[in-house]
């Protein structure tokens, strides 16, 4: 469904954020992309939502493919169209307006009757913000507006939901409410998810692949189940070490792709 090839990103044409990443997330799946902060994780997403713009950043080489079509460059309501969207970290609500609005926003390319389905399917995954869907979204709590983020995104009816650190900074109780969302709308209506997160046991346990990157760079793949079971994944990541934390990029024995043998 998604596939990155190789792709070369910069900031201001000078700072080199991605190198060479290649990445697949298959119809259906669910994909984790793992990294510390700053390894290019929100890049990447950024990239495929077409939004470096804002930011000053640039694709300088490789291609991002939506079911075969190349949708690097697009514009960002073209890709939102296409039924890929992204619930940036941070949440980004628009903080003056209800709940409500903040979700009909979400569903601006769908029509009145797709909205109100889709308002009905969003109360129905959470319905602690049904509760409070005319307050104005800049008094909730954290937990609940990462709810009205995550959606605002399923208001447009995505085929591919990327979700940016949806855990972070959250109650337990309200992270395990959205990632059992996520895993009922995969399992129900078959949406395809890509998840950044840095809780990486949470993340392994949701997704069926996932991704490490490195300052900038994939250096392991694999089945979740696998990852897990990872020497140097548990004690880089999963904090089953009885010594002391090393760096992916210290570990001599780690299985790095050919490439970044080369």
């Amino acid at each position: 469904m998604l596939a990155l090839n190789n792709i070369q990103i910069l900031y201001d044409r000078a700072i080199e954020a991605v190198r060479d990443v290649s990445l697949e997330v298959a119809q259906g799946t669910i994909v984790a992309l793992l990294g510390s902060n700053g390894a290019g994780k929100s890049t990447i997403l950024k990239a495929i939502s077409g939004v470096l713009y804002q930011e000053d950043g640039e694709i300088m080489s490789g291609s991002i493919l939506l079911d075969g079509e190349r949708i690097s460059g697009a514009a960002p309501r073209d890709i939102v169209c296409k039924g890929l969207l992204q619930v940036p970290e941070g949440r980004a609500l628009f903080a003056t307006l209800t709940v409500e609005e903040n979700l009909l926003m979400g569903g601006f390319t769908r029509s009145r009757s797709e909205a109100a389905d889709g308002l009905d399917t969003v109360y129905g995954l959470f319905p602690r913000i049904k509760e409070r869907r005319t307050q104005v979204a800049g008094y909730l709590s954290g937990g609940e507006q990462q709810m009205v983020a995550v959606g605002r995104a399923l208001m447009g009816r995505p085929r591919l939901l990327m979700l940016d650190e949806p855990s972070l900074g959250l109650a337990p109780q309200i992270v395990d409410t959205i990632f059992e969302a996520i895993i009922k709308l995969n399992a129900e209506s078959a949406m395809t998810v890509l998840l950044v997160e840095q809780n990486a046991q949470l993340a392994l346990q949701t997704a069926s692949y996932g991704y490490i990157i490195e300052n900038g760079r994939i250096v392991l793949d694999g089945p979740a189940e696998k990852l897990r079971s990872n020497n140097d994944v548990q004690e880089f990541y999963l904090g089953f070490s009885g010594g002391e934390r090393r760096s992916m990029r210290d570990v001599k024995h780690y299985k790095r792709r050919k490439r970044w043998l080369s």
